[in-house]
């Protein structure tokens, strides 16, 4: 499923234009990016799962077409953790 899927199926249950529904998914994207902006940012969704951030330590790589070692810098990522009832949804 892709964004477009996504648009289409919030319209139907929705029962609104796809128009108004690729607004209702922006501003959902939206919120959930402004909030994991934040330092140490959470965004909990019961029986969903959780999205938080999470800091990468720098650390050294190889360069796999010449050989040379380079220096891979810290970073923020993103994780996400599937809440039970979408594990049991799934299996």
């Amino acid at each position: 499923m892709n964004k477009q899927d996504l648009v289409a199926v919030v319209a139907d249950a929705g029962d609104i234009s796809k128009a108004k529904a690729g607004e209702v998914v922006d501003a959902i994207f939206t919120a959930i990016e402004d909030a994991l902006k934040t330092k140490g940012g959470e965004v909990r969704l019961v029986g969903f799962g959780t999205f938080s951030t999470t800091e990468r330590a720098a650390g050294k790589g190889r360069n796999p077409r010449t050989g040379e070692d380079i220096e891979i810098p810290a970073s923020t990522t993103v994780r996400f953790k599937a809440g039970k009832a979408l594990k049991d949804a799934v299996n």
